[in-house]
């Protein structure tokens, strides 16, 4: 048979689209031509697959005119994925495997010159668009991309270590048992409490616990400003710990990004991310982008922390680029020719200096910048970004006498016991957390009393507030009163909320 068709997957965000490779031979003059909108990496798969196959002793239609195909054609295709495919196609083409058998499987895998699988990325990903399509084909992938895809609950998986593994069941009549080249793979997530760094680490700091405490447990962005060495990455990474437990489909969510950009391993299975980018970090580091999209910083801390630290010193472009995903919990990077969606529902913490120099106010050291340098630093943070976190903080320094003597804090497991009930009285009341409600599910679901009410009117006209600030208050007030088990929030929780709203110099929050 001159013409054969096997199935595999191509990346586009999250999404896995199925790509058919359909490879023809003909007679004519020689040629290997590759059609189908491929990449430079696809197009580099002629010499690659030659080589493979001349080297595992198969033979290579050399005096054939080869065409393949990779269809959709207006798909973009990238990376070396279909290596495998498309050596597979030109053996079936040439009757020296099964073409019928091809049918059962799809497949993806990089070949080395020796025939060797090499893992690709995103196979968590084409693992869940196989399982949603709800298809009964299943998937034949290179090790390590192998025990990626088949966490997926009820994925049919077959790991390859070479060519020659793949070729001697695609047969007419496969000689034997498959051996350790060929393997049905099971993966068993990890079992057990994922670690995190210990709040019990850090000592004193009493006021930023306890705002630690409040964003966990309703799910809000936070912004810690105090001098240098006073704990604010500190506390930033300790925040994770907080969080409840992953469950399996958000766990899933987390993996399949961390595979798209090949970062996932099987030990980070279930645990919450952070993702600490540095300050030089572009826009598109952050929100995703390139040809094809793939995801940014935000959408790797997907389910878990995204934490920016030394805030003001990232590009102007880059902060406000953070506006829509804060209030939606995904990114849409559109294109000329594609456009893609990612997920990016992460909880929000910066840090930042008072000031330049980063002393004002810190009893250690005097402040060396004048009110106009402060101002153009902290007016670095536009309002409308401010405006998008609910908890202002200041981390005091602490003295070396209050360092060695404090006591030892709080373990991470009892501050995140109390978050979890919190959450869960949200979630039996509302289906969603606290940080979550917008509109009219604010009004619902708040449940101030009337002196609470009129507590928060009063505040936010005295302090110019915004709509979105007000009801950033509102929010948090309701989390506060969730801790506390209160049924409505009341004055002491409404005053407490206002407290985390005050503004900073020389930027104007209204």
């Amino acid at each position: 048979m001159s013409l054969s068709l096997v199935r595999s997957r191509a990346l586009l965000g999250l999404e896995a689209a199925r790509v058919q490779v359909e490879v023809h031979l003909a007679n004519g003059l020689p040629s290997f031509t590759l059609v189908g909108l491929a990449d430079v990496e696809v197009k580099e798969a002629r010499e690659r697959v030659r080589a493979a196959l001349i080297t595992c002793g198969l033979d290579f239609p050399h005096n054939k005119r080869i065409t393949v195909n990779l269809a959709p054609a207006d798909l973009p295709k990238d990376s070396g994925r279909f290596d495998l495919p498309i050596a597979l196609g030109i053996l079936a083409a040439s009757g020296q495997v099964d073409g019928a058998r091809l049918a059962d499987y799809e497949f993806a895998g990089e070949l080395s010159l020796s025939g060797e699988l090499r893992p690709v990325r995103g196979a968590l990903a084409m693992s869940l668009a196989l399982h949603a399509a709800g298809a009964g084909a299943q998937l034949v992938l290179p090790p390590g991309s192998a025990e990626e895809a088949a966490l997926v609950p009820g994925a049919r998986v077959w790991r390859a270590r070479h060519l020659m593994d793949v070729v001697a069941q695609l047969q007419t009549e496969p000689s034997g048992e498959p051996g350790d080249g060929w393997q049905r793979v099971q993966t068993q997530p990890p079992v057990g409490t994922a670690a995190y760094p210990d709040l019990l680490d850090v000592k004193g700091q009493s006021g930023a616990k306890r705002a630690l405490e409040i964003a966990a447990a309703g799910g809000h962005s936070l912004l810690l400003m105090g001098p240098p060495g006073s704990g604010k990455s500190m506390l930033a990474h300790r925040f994770a710990g907080l969080l409840p437990p992953m469950p399996v489909e958000e766990a899933l969510e987390s993996a399949a990004i961390a595979s798209l950009s090949g970062r996932f391993r099987l030990a980070q299975w279930a645990v919450r991310p952070t993702c600490s980018p540095h300050h030089s970090a572009s826009a598109v580091a952050l929100v995703g982008g390139g040809s094809p999209p793939r995801p940014g910083e935000i959408s790797l801390a997907h389910r878990g922390v995204l934490f920016l630290d030394e805030l003001p010193e990232f590009p102007r472009a880059a902060l406000e680029a953070l506006r829509e995903p804060l209030e939606t919990g995904q990114i849409t990077i559109a294109r000329a020719a594609r456009r893609a969606e990612f997920p990016a529902r992460f909880h929000f913490i910066a840090a930042m200096n008072p000031c330049p120099c980063g002393w004002r106010g810190a009893p250690q050291r005097s402040c060396r910048c004048s009110p106009d340098q402060v101002g153009r630093y902290q007016g670095k943070l536009s309002g409308p970004l401010l405006d998008r976190i609910d908890l202002h903080v200041e981390v005091p320094a602490l003295s070396p006498h209050e360092l060695l003597g404090a006591p030892p804090g709080e373990a991470t497991a009892a501050v995140r016991a109390r978050c979890v009930a919190a959450r869960d009285r949200a979630l039996a009341r509302q289906g969603r957390p606290n940080h979550a409600l917008q509109g009219a599910e604010v009004d619902e679901f708040a449940r101030l009393d009337s002196a609470a009410a009129a507590f928060l009117d009063h505040a936010a006209a005295r302090l110019a507030w915004s709509a979105r600030a007000t009801h950033r208050v509102l929010k948090v007030a309701r989390t506060i009163a969730d801790l506390a088990a209160e049924d409505k929030a009341q004055v002491p929780h409404v005053a407490e909320a206002v407290q985390y709203r005050r503004g900073l110099a020389g930027v104007n929050n209204a």
